[in-house]
């Protein structure tokens, strides 16, 4: 009996070791956090609904969180572990010695449009205007302030007074109130705006305006000490990308948007097409826009200046993705999923 003993113990043992701890365990719990009601959050929001969280082992928890410092602060406290949000957050992040690392960036450029209310004509008038953003030195300003460059305005020079608003929804609404004469708005805010009789001076997609606006962010800890967790929600993302993308789901993404942003069936044709001018189907950061926006911080902090934008940057698991033919392979397969 003893021996039997001994021997059930044995194989025990060697089952127990045969088999990784926690290779039959619930998927890994994440919050992520996104600081943008845009349609270009769509491929999280697809991720989602379609389970391609669920199919990399990821029980994904979504947060609005209004604002990129709340955001800051919650990855800073471990209360979420991924963020969506601007170059311009993880930059101001490096100064104050927190190390973000940025995976990814789904927009790599302005792809906003200009919009003032009834009366004003041309950008020249918005000379001593009141400009809406939603946070004075956030990526929405740093975006219109590039924008109003590539459009021969100066802000300093030609008195233009920025008012820290809101975000896109509340922008809108300012704009309607009178409370501001002209703000930055995605597509799908434009065309409601514009149905109403407010002009749209410029669309800045049109322009190729560099700027690191919706990326992928982490602390470089929690990505060293979780490299598959983070692959698996880079494969997820990915898959969500390209599930936007693809003609065939169309009228799947219009639903998505239609009910994520609240609008109606014709604004959401408008915030789709805004998403697929800036979507990155391959979204590597790019190191001009990073530069665009550390020309602006500077502006109000120096130090930003002896950042290297370049050390911001880690997109080792997304060109692994790619290197192994992930991503071509999504946009490779049925055109719905």
């Amino acid at each position: 009996m003893s021996r039997y003993r001994l021997f059930l113990l044995a194989a025990v043992a060697f089952l127990a070791n045969s088999f990784p701890v926690g290779a039959a365990s619930a998927p890994a719990k994440l919050v992520i956090a996104y600081a943008a009601m845009s349609p270009r959050v769509a491929p999280l929001w697809a991720a989602q609904e379609r389970g391609f969280f669920t199919k990399n082992g990821i029980n994904a928890e979504l947060v609005f969180v209004r604002g990129a410092p709340t955001l800051l602060a919650a990855l800073s406290s471990g209360d979420m572990h991924f963020g969506l949000t601007g170059g311009t957050a993880v930059l101001g992040a490096a100064v104050a010695g927190f190390d973000l690392k940025i995976l990814a960036v789904l927009t790599n450029q302005v792809t906003l449009d200009l919009v003032a209310r009834p009366g004003i004509k041309s950008v020249e008038e918005l000379r001593g205007k009141r400009f809406g953003t939603a946070a004075i030195g956030g990526t929405l300003w740093m975006s219109a302030i590039l924008g109003l460059e590539r459009l021969g305005l100066d802000v300093n020079r030609d008195d233009i007074r920025f008012l820290a608003i809101g975000d896109a929804a509340v922008l809108s609404q300012a704009l309607e109130d009178g409370r501001v004469d002209a703000a930055l708005v995605d597509m799908v805010f434009s065309r409601r705006l514009h149905d109403k009789g407010f002009p749209i001076l410029a669309e800045l997609g049109k322009y190729n305006i560099p700027i690191s606006s919706l990326g992928v962010v982490a602390r470089s800890s929690y990505i060293q000490q979780n490299s598959q967790v983070t692959e698996n929600l880079m494969s997820a993302l990915l898959e969500g990308i390209a599930f936007v993308h693809a003609p065939g789901n169309k009228p799947a993404t219009l639903q998505l948007l239609q009910r994520r942003l609240r609008v109606s069936p014709s604004e959401a044709e408008e915030g789709f097409k805004d998403m697929a001018l800036g979507l990155d189907r391959k979204p590597y950061p790019s190191l001009e826009g990073l530069r665009n926006i550390q020309r602006l911080m500077k502006i109000r902090n120096p130090k930003v200046e002896n950042t290297k934008v370049e050390e911001l940057v880690d997109d080792r698991i997304l060109r692994k993705l790619d290197e192994s033919g992930f991503i071509d392979r999504l946009y490779n397969a049925s055109p719905a999923h």
